[in-house]
């Protein structure tokens, strides 16, 4: 296992590995809750849910969640031997509810991303992602690192009711305040700051598994705190309530799955419901958010971990980027939406993970949770999040690699930094800090500096940013 894997190798242990493993999956473990209310209850151009009738159809679609996050994951570690989990992509899994679906069955729309993740697949098989990889100018991976950071760290922050959106109000003046009204309310809200609290303290101590323990000790604090409060599900009635899983010993340990939504999508049918047109569109849309959204997850996960080598790539990367693609068919085909690299995967690094074997670890656990969701439904948002708050400290602190002095740096490099966190995007901040950099190029009239690649890829950008007008314009 040493020599598969290559621990030892990487400065790493079999222990750190096992609990960056862990640690990872508790970090990202909302998603077999969460996949389910963003699919579950969108009813398609047929009038039908995924999955088939509710509410059955939100224990299909978990299962299937789990199912393939874990054969995908498991595929990552052994395959690319990195430490990075995937599973079904947020905000990737909203699009396909809300604007592709609606227009189609729910088969088609799977079936659609499918031929996304086969076209992405083609394009690494063929070099062409992975030359665009090597394109970015190492200073600007580095601000991709940077401003993930700073997402995962406002992620943390906003699932936890630390920092909430304010109320849509026409004398709104600002798009976010701390927590309900401006002010921290809440016992969930308290279990997060004392496990923020927790693993930043431990964490300065260097003791080993600081992020483990933080999660387990707060997860243990918030059945307690519901025991005794019985707060429930937080929501507009309930301000104060559990981000999304209520704490408390589950009745039962073990659940029979179902797999509804396995095998179920049509691979060219939304050309019969949309037209060429419109498919075209929407995949290009699902392909570029998936194509840098993983480049710049692995290149974070890669830095974080120390594996990056002297051009800003890490170790393998084409085989990460050929499971990443398979994962996106994989997602399509078992009905769950696009499977893509989780940034959450820090977490494990920052607890030590180097190497695939912390991914395999992920994955089995995602194949235990299709039959223990009762257990994994335990952990609150609130208890998980805090660590994503450190890790972003940890990203964070790569910014020093950027020369601030450089303006055909720095500022492509502050976009992409402020502007993932600022809308809630990967992609967008990578799309930002491309267009700029290249435009500042032209602007000085070293033309001659910038590499062919990133013509064609700041091209695609700005078909991205205005593809809602071209979408309209052409359908």
């Amino acid at each position: 296992m040493n020599k598969f894997f290559k621990i030892s190798e990487r400065g790493s242990t079999i222990g750190r590995e096992v609990r960056g493993g862990v640690v990872t999956f508790f970090t990202m473990a909302y998603i077999i809750v969460l996949n389910p209310l963003i699919l579950g209850f969108v009813e398609d151009v047929d009038g039908e849910l995924l999955g088939g009738a509710a509410p059955g159809n939100l224990a299909a679609i978990a299962a299937g969640t789990a199912l393939v996050a874990g054969v995908v994951t498991i595929l990552m570690g052994v395959v690319a031997n990195f430490p990075l989990a995937l599973a079904t992509g947020l905000g990737l899994n909203a699009f396909v509810a809300v604007s592709i679906a609606t227009q189609m069955t729910w088969a088609d729309a799977m079936g659609l991303v499918v031929m996304e993740g086969v076209l992405i697949l083609i394009l690494v098989l063929t070099g062409f992602r992975q030359a665009v990889f090597h394109a970015v100018p190492a200073q600007l991976k580095i601000a991709i690192s940077v401003g993930i950071g700073l997402f995962i760290a406002l992620i943390g922050f906003v699932d936890a009711g630390f920092v909430r959106r304010m109320p849509d109000l026409a004398q709104t003046t600002v798009p976010v305040q701390l927590g309900n009204g401006g002010t921290l309310q809440g016992w969930p809200v308290v279990v997060f700051v004392v496990g923020l609290v927790l693993v930043v303290g431990l964490w300065v101590r260097k003791v080993k598994g600081a992020i483990l323990i933080s999660i387990v000790v707060t997860t243990s604090l918030a059945i307690v705190v519901e025991s005794i409060g019985k707060l429930g599900a937080g929501g507009a009635k309930n301000p104060t309530g559990w981000g999304l899983t209520v704490p408390s010993l589950p009745d039962s340990i073990f659940e029979a799955p179902k797999f509804g939504t396995l095998g179920e999508f049509h691979l060219l049918g939304s050309f019969d419901q949309v037209g060429v047109v419109a498919v075209v569109l929407l995949v290009f849309t699902l392909m570029l958010a998936d194509f840098f959204d993983t480049m710049g997850t692995m290149t974070a996960i890669g830095a974080e971990a120390g594996l990056l080598d002297a051009e800003g790539a890490p170790p393998d990367a084409q085989r990460i980027l050929v499971v990443d693609s398979l994962a996106a068919v994989a997602g399509g085909a078992g009905g769950v939406s696009s499977n893509t690299s989780y940034i959450e995967s820090a977490a494990g690094v920052g607890e030590g993970a180097r190497t695939g074997l912390a991914s395999v670890v992920t994955g089995v656990l995602f194949l235990f949770s299709i039959f223990l969701s009762p257990l994994v439904k335990v952990i609150p948002s609130e208890a998980a999040v805090p660590t994503l708050v450190l890790v972003g400290f940890l990203m964070m602190q790569q910014v020093k690699g950027i020369d601030w002095d450089d303006l055909e740096i720095a500022i492509p490099a502050f976009l992409t930094i402020v502007l993932m966190p600022f809308t809630y995007s990967i992609t967008v901040g990578i799309g930002a800090g491309f267009l700029s950099y290249v435009l500042i190029k032209v602007v000085r009239g070293k033309v001659g500096g910038i590499h062919p690649l990133m013509w064609v890829i700041s091209a695609l950008f700005v078909l991205y940013f205005a593809i809602h007008p071209l979408t309209e314009l052409l359908t």
